[in-house]
């Protein structure tokens, strides 16, 4: 038995048990969690406070305290919440994960089209995966392939037991030409809010008010082939209950030059992260390359 496996075969009975586990008790775990993580370790707690000082510049330290250790805490919950989901009940996901107007999917679905459905590392994006009941089209998410192939094939299953799809990060343009090509009206589900290499960069806009390097590639695949783009709104009225509103940024991108849709994208995630804040993952280091822009020319007199 080689190392990955054995390691699957040592952890797999943990996480199928803990997956078994109400949700309160796993709160439970969570909470002790982040005193350990918060307070002890302080894991990436310096990338928080830069990411918060960056982007509320106008709030006083104390504000951004506040906001600093309620984002650690759903950081955890969110982890928590991931494990839940290899053992949650479709009864208790509906519960928990409600879509507030689904019937937008039906004019997309009315015009045999594909969407690209835009979401960011807000709130909660793990329980999307029962979204496809909801909707007649094919739906598909994203995700990078775990090094552990045993783990990985886990995932993927467990993910896909909802009827939806997931494929891995590189072979979702494949995925999707080919769908295109069968004439399969389907559903991308893709988080665009992360920071792309900056040797694979190509383009650069503001995200509260830092130029950093932005992801395309949702809007370029919508105009590439036709796909409406629909905006994903998380709402969290309690701890462990989602609210998910759906807004259509548009049914049939017109093919312009610049990316006016990755504009529009990233000012409606500044007001949702401005609202509450502390639903955001700022543990990620989303103003890594700031400064680095490349200079345009200036215009000739």
């Amino acid at each position: 038995m080689n190392k990955d496996k054995l390691i699957f075969w040592i952890l797999y009975p943990v996480i199928f048990l803990l997956s078994k586990l109400p949700l309160w008790f796993l709160y439970g775990v969570s909470n002790l969690l982040y005193y350990l993580f918060y307070y002890v370790i302080k894991y990436r707690r310096s990338t928080i406070r830069k990411n918060l000082k960056l982007c509320f510049p106008e709030k006083s330290d104390k504000e951004r305290l506040i906001i600093e250790k309620k984002s650690f805490h759903h950081f955890l919950d969110i982890f928590i919440e991931m494990l839940k989901g290899f053992g949650i009940p479709q009864k208790e996901i509906d519960k928990r994960y409600k879509y507030i107007n689904p019937e937008v999917f039906r004019e997309i679905e009315g015009l045999n089209k594909s969407v690209i459905l835009l979401g960011a590392h807000y709130g909660n994006w793990e329980w999307l995966f029962n979204i496809n009941h909801h909707t007649s089209l094919q739906c598909y998410g994203a995700y990078k392939r775990l090094k552990n192939k045993h783990f990985d094939k886990y995932v993927k299953e467990n993910r896909s037991r909802f009827g939806s799809n997931f494929v891995q990060t590189n072979d979702t343009i494949p995925q999707i030409i080919s769908n295109y090509r069968k004439g399969i009206p389907s559903m991308y589900g893709l988080l665009s809010d992360q920071t792309p290499h900056i040797s694979k960069t190509h383009y650069w806009a503001p995200f509260f008010g830092h130029t950093v390097p932005i992801h395309t590639g949702a809007e370029m695949l919508a105009k590439r082939f036709d796909f409406a783009v629909i905006y994903m709104h998380v709402a969290m009225p309690k701890r462990g209950y989602y609210e998910i509103t759906f807004e259509t940024l548009t049914t049939s991108p017109e093919k312009t030059e610049g990316y006016p849709l990755t504009d529009q994208y990233l000012r409606i995630l500044e007001k949702d992260i401005a609202k509450c804040p502390e639903l955001y993952f700022w543990t990620h280091k989303r103003f890594k390359y700031l400064g680095q822009a490349p200079k345009t020319e200036e215009p000739v007199a």
